[in-house]
């Protein structure tokens, strides 16, 4: 089960990936890890770095997939991206974070993604 769900996640980030170069976003990093936490994928949007938590899944009987996001992982994305700045030297920056929703769709390979611009408050 979980390297199916790992196949899933890295489906999932691919996606986005892809869907968010389409909009015009330079993806600076992927993955990032620290003792905090993980950040999916960092990005530039214009004058902003982003921290984008990608989340996917089979449907939406389970609920939409960023309702998934707890308090406490918004916590973490956040000390996470904090941690990420200070190492970086991006004082000055602006920042944001989005969500993008991956909904698979067994019938026909495809599958829809949602975009959150500032999905949770700093």
């Amino acid at each position: 089960m979980h390297y199916y769900n790992k196949d899933i996640g890295d489906f999932g980030e691919s996606t986005a990936t892809e869907y968010l170069i389409s909009k015009g976003y330079t993806i600076i990093e992927k993955n990032f890890r620290c003792k905090t936490g993980e950040i999916d994928i960092i990005a530039k949007d214009n004058n902003y770095i982003v921290f984008i938590e990608v989340k996917t899944r089979y449907g939406n009987k389970y609920g939409h997939p960023c309702e998934s996001i707890t308090q406490k992982k918004q916590y973490k994305i956040y000390h996470t991206a904090e941690y990420y700045m200070i190492i970086k030297k991006l004082y000055n920056s602006y920042f944001r974070f989005d969500v993008i929703e991956i909904v698979l769709n067994d019938s026909n390979n495809n599958c829809s993604v949602n975009l959150i611009k500032n999905a949770f408050p700093l």
